[in-house]
This record gives structure tokens, C-alpha cells and sequence, in this order.
């Protein structure tokens, strides 16, 4: 099997949650191997001093504000993609949240904010994206970011609502793939799901109650740009070759 990004030189990627973390790197990864990366979050002005950053590399990183957890916000993101930069041909769904909560509980507001962009989210994205590359006949790629909660529930306090959105996304991406497979079309999906990163859901949280900060702390971890090495490499397949799920954990994880 062959690896290269060949293929992608100068196309459009679009990666949500650009602002720090995962995303960031990612961002910065895809630029680095000549993609017009579009970087989309709320902290638009993270994502610009990223693209200043970035602006003697290979590809170029385009900052654009919106909340992914808006429908009618992302609509008008990929509305302007298309217009100025041209068709979408990889979507990268990393924007995702975590709230200190629980079931017994709870506050519904908090799982309604973590349903709306993890799940609500990241279906909307896709099918924005799908939507363009069906229009221009592109045999694209869409990579959600998932979670090792997305195929286990760890026995960790204040989990809550999150482990079961992450299971969403594992049960979309075979859903999307079957789908795709139905209509005959040969865009692929691919779920990556990452163990312990060392993100503002987890060490780098600053309203984490101490106590589990204290914990996750002595936790093997990984480092954003670990992530961003395996959706290189998924993107770097042959056309014929899908990999439907990536998991990546940390030497020594206890889960």
C-alpha cells in the first residue's frame, strides 16, 4: 500500500474546533502537506494567530468564526467555502465538549450543549460537506473524531452524557458508510478515536474540579499532535483503501 497526501495538494479541507488542541494541529499538519485548510471556531482569533504562524508553509490556513453547534452558522460556513475557496473535499469533525455533570442529576442544558455539537454537530457538518462533494462528483473523505468513550464507558466520575455521545459517532460513521455504499458513492468515513490527550477537555481544562484533575494527571497521555499523525496517515490511503477505525491510545492506558 502506498502512503501520500499527493492527492490532497491544494484541495480544501475544513477542520471544526481549530482553535487549540486536536484540531489545531491537525490544522496545521494539513497545511504543512499543501491543503487550503479552513479553520472553524468560535475563537476566530486563535485561529488567525495560527495562520500568521503558518503562512510560510506549503498550504494555507483560512480562519472563519462559527459556532458548530448552529445550524444556520455552519450552512453559511461551507456556503462561503464553496463561493470563495472552492469545493470541500475532506471534512475533519473534531469540535467537540465535555461538561461537569451527571445523569442522577443533572442539568439538561448541559447535555443539550454537548448533544448539539457532538452529535447535532457533526451530522450537519457532514452532510454540508456531502452535499458539496456529491454536487462536484468528489471522491472525498470525512474523519470524525470520536473517543476510546465512544466504544467503552470508563468508570470515571462526572462522565455523564459525553461517553454516550462518542457512542454516537461510532454507531454515525458505520451508518454514513452504509449509506455511502447504497448510493454508490466512494467517499469515505473514518471514525479516529483518540485515549487520554492532553486538551481543554482534559489536564488543560481550567474549570476541572481539582480532585479529577489530579487524577487524569497521572494518567499516560497523549499529545494533540499524535492524533493529527493518524488522520495523516488515513488520509494518506489509496482510494481503494478505508479504514473505518483508528484508535489510538497511550502506551500503559489503563482502559
Amino acid at each position: 500500500m502506498v502512503i501520500s497526501m499527493d492527492r490532497w495538494v491544494g484541495k480544501v479541507a475544513v477542520v471544526t474546533g481549530a482553535s487549540s488542541g486536536i484540531g489545531a494541529a491537525i490544522a496545521e499538519q494539513l497545511v504543512d502537506n499543501g491543503l487550503q485548510v479552513v479553520g472553524v471556531a468560535r475563537r476566530v482569533d486563535l485561529i488567525e494567530q495560527h495562520a500568521q504562524r503558518l503562512a510560510d508553509k506549503k498550504g494555507r490556513l483560512h480562519p472563519y468564526k462559527a459556532d458548530v453547534s448552529k445550524e444556520d452558522e455552519i450552512v453559511a460556513a461551507f456556503k462561503w467555502i464553496e463561493e470563495n475557496l472552492g469545493p470541500v473535499h475532506v471534512l475533519i469533525n473534531n469540535a467537540g465538549v465535555s461538561e461537569e455533570n451527571t445523569l442522577v442529576d443533572g442539568d439538561a442544558e448541559k447535555w443539550r450543549k454537548v448533544l448539539d455539537l457532538n452529535v447535532l454537530g457533526l451530522c450537519i457538518a457532514t452532510r454540508e460537506a456531502v452535499k458539496v462533494m456529491r454536487k462536484h462528483a468528489i471522491n472525498g473523505h470525512i474523519i470524525h473524531i470520536n473517543s476510546y468513550c465512544g466504544h467503552v464507558v470508563p468508570n470515571f466520575p462526572g462522565f455523564n452524557i459525553y461517553p454516550a455521545s462518542k457512542h454516537a459517532v461510532t454507531a454515525l460513521t458505520e451508518t454514513l458508510r452504509q449509506e455511502f455504499n447504497s448510493l454508490g458513492s466512494r467517499i469515505k468515513v473514518t471514525s479516529v478515536s483518540p485515549g487520554l490527550v492532553a486538551t481543554e477537555l482534559t489536564t488543560l481544562k481550567k474549570d476541572m474540579n481539582p480532585e479529577k484533575k489530579a487524577i487524569i494527571e497521572k494518567f499516560p497521555i497523549l499529545q494533540p499532535e499524535d492524533i493529527a499523525d493518524g488522520v495523516i496517515y488515513v488520509l494518506s490511503t489509496p482510494e481503494h483503501v478505508q479504514v473505518h477505525e483508528l484508535t489510538i491510545k497511550p502506551v500503559g492506558e489503563l482502559y
